[in-house]
């Protein structure tokens, strides 16, 4: 590895199709405590929690996959002492002889933490103020000042934090870690005399041949046309999400089985009515309705269920995992 790359101030690693690291620079290494053979040969998701691997595999691989290239994704991953560390992670995908590999470059995330201690910091000094004599009080009135714009500094850097955690940067719609927390949320708090719920599971349509006959960025413009009608025809209560590649969820508070039948059948024919640079774009459609006995995992598997049945039976139409008991 060229020796600047190696001491770079920004951790690197270079991983196979298959997330297997190749290649790790000294910064990482050292920020991470790691030896080289802790790392090389071994797949990335091995210094990832459970809850990193889900957004690993709901936002990187598809990323990576269609677009060739991730930017700005805040993700943690395990010191050698167990505990992790925040990054932000941009990254690439190359041709080497042939093989496709992943280079990735990793940023820490510290100053979220800096802000954090010299807001204790201001504060401490607050406390020894007020012990002294009048002279004093000006000094005072600026730490006041300076605590007031580091916490404000602090809101807006976790409010931007949160907000490119739960959205999808292409569509602008929340992503799949978002729609899951809301999901389990809504089953939480589920009773049998409460208002039902439904989850709709759309997928378009031959959307690899649109890729492969007018290219990715084409295929691109169509994700996001269909997440503006989604947005157009949410409901104000509906969440409206990206679940990964061209696999979208909308979850409708307070809608019974018939109820998202008819939405979903509308959503259907406003999607195929559109127009589209590509000609007609269609979706599949599943729907699962909430019952006592669903958990967030068992929905979604109804739901996605429900839309292999409207795959299976020519596309361009709605199943509701119901269907026959209606």
């Amino acid at each position: 590895m060229d020796e600047r790359l190696n001491n770079a101030p920004c951790g690197y690693i270079s991983i196979t199709q298959q997330g297997y690291i190749t290649k790790v620079n000294q910064t990482f290494l050292d920020w991470m405590e790691y030896d080289s053979a802790d790392l090389l040969t071994k797949h990335i998701e091995s210094i990832m929690s459970t809850a990193n691997k889900l957004v690993f595999h709901s936002y990187f691989y598809p990323n990576i996959n269609l677009h060739g290239h991730v930017e700005e994704l805040f993700i943690r991953l395990k010191h050698k002492s167990g505990e992790t560390v925040p990054y932000l992670l941009n990254g690439r995908r190359f041709d080497q002889a042939g093989v496709e590999m992943i280079d990735c470059i990793l940023v820490q995330m510290r100053k979220r933490i800096e802000y954090e201690q010299e807001l204790r910091s201001a504060k401490k000094q607050i406390e020894d103020a007020y012990w002294e004599n009048d002279r004093a009080l000006e000094k005072l009135k600026d730490i006041h000042q300076e605590i007031e714009t580091k916490q404000t500094e602090l809101l807006r850097m976790n409010a931007v934090l949160v907000e490119l955690s739960n959205t999808d940067k292409l569509t602008g719609l929340r992503n799949r870690r978002f729609m899951q927390e809301k999901l389990e949320e809504l089953i939480a708090g589920f009773t049998p005399t409460g208002d039902a719920f439904s989850l709709l599971i759309l997928d378009i349509d031959h959307f690899k041949k649109i890729n492969d006959t007018y290219g990715h960025q084409t295929g691109d413009r169509v994700l996001e046309q269909l997440a503006d009608i989604l947005k157009a025809n949410a409901g104000v209560k509906d969440i409206a999400c990206r679940y990964g590649g061209e696999e979208f969820v909308v979850i409708l508070p307070g809608t019974n089985a018939l109820e998202s039948k008819i939405t979903a059948e509308n959503l259907r024919r406003t999607i195929a009515s559109s127009i589209w640079e590509t000609g007609c774009v269609t979706v599949s459609i599943g729907i699962a309705t909430c019952t006592p006995a669903d958990s967030a995992e068992s929905i979604l598997k109804n739901a996605d269920r429900a839309l292999y049945a409207s795959k299976e039976s020519g596309r361009n139409r709605v199943t509701h995992s119901r269907d026959g008991k209606l």
